[in-house]
């Protein structure tokens, strides 16, 4: 069973977080979708508190979900994955489309991508956390490969400070390297459908998701509609909450 927290009462709204993150990362807009629903934030294998795996494919993420959900009492919900996570949310529609009442997909798509991430494995990997005295000196060793202070932010939230010092990483980093091309990979495969509504959200800034995609994206899910959030990146959540949260609620909305 994958680690869960849960806000609120209501018809039940699932979210999944993308790669190298975890369920707090959606905190904010769970709080506040739990006015309204009751909001189920995973941590997927090999992320946040979750079990460590050495397999890790869309296929067995989809099974998690799905077994989480059933051991939770969920027989139906909506559910939303960004990047990663995104993909795992089309793969458990397509295997489960009974579980899925509408599905909503935040700046990914069903096809290969190209790696993208070869910076930030460089980084995470010059660190030891078991002798990092703080994380402003992990930032220091990060920023030799990694400039970027908010992306150094995103990742060392999953440090865990060890209770007789240094830390260590609550993600299975060999595993989710070892994984990494299949999860650049494809979603679906010739013949797969997903026939509930579906959302697909894209950040304008953000090079993820082209125009072209669409036409791949309703071959799996035909009645997926595409929506842009202005002056946003990949991380739409976070550099555009309000504006995620109307378009959200704009679907959550329809019949």
């Amino acid at each position: 069973m994958l680690n869960a927290k849960t806000f609120g009462d209501g018809p039940a709204l699932v979210i999944l977080h993308g790669l190298f993150g975890m369920l707090d990362n959606w905190q904010t807009l769970a709080r506040k979708w739990a006015k309204t629903h009751h909001v189920v934030l995973l941590d997927l294998r090999n992320h946040g508190r979750s079990f460590h795996t050495d397999e890790m494919n869309y296929a067995v993420m989809a099974e998690d979900v799905a077994a989480t959900l059933e051991d939770m009492g969920i027989d139906e919900c909506v559910l939303l994955g960004h990047s990663m996570g995104g993909k795992v949310a089309m793969q458990t529609a397509l295997t489960y489309p009974e579980l899925v009442k509408k599905l909503v997909v935040v700046d990914i798509v069903p096809r290969r991508y190209h790696p993208g991430h070869n910076a930030v494995f460089a980084a995470l990997n010059a660190l030891e956390p078991a002798t990092i005295t703080d994380r402003k000196a992990a930032a220091e060793k990060m920023s030799v490969h990694l400039a970027d202070p908010g992306v150094q932010l995103f990742l060392l939230k999953n440090l865990a400070r060890n209770p007789a010092g240094g830390f260590r990483w609550r993600m299975n980093l060999p595993a989710i390297s070892a994984s990494y091309d299949q999860l650049i990979g494809p979603v679906g495969q010739l013949g797969d459908e997903y026939d509930g509504p579906a959302l697909f959200i894209r950040g304008a800034n953000s090079g993820y998701v082209q125009d072209e995609d669409l036409e791949l994206i309703q071959i799996l899910f035909p009645k997926a509609t595409l929506e842009t959030v202005a002056k946003a990146g990949h991380w739409v959540h976070a550099e555009q909450p309000e504006a995620l949260l109307a378009v959200v609620d704009s679907f959550l909305a329809t019949k």
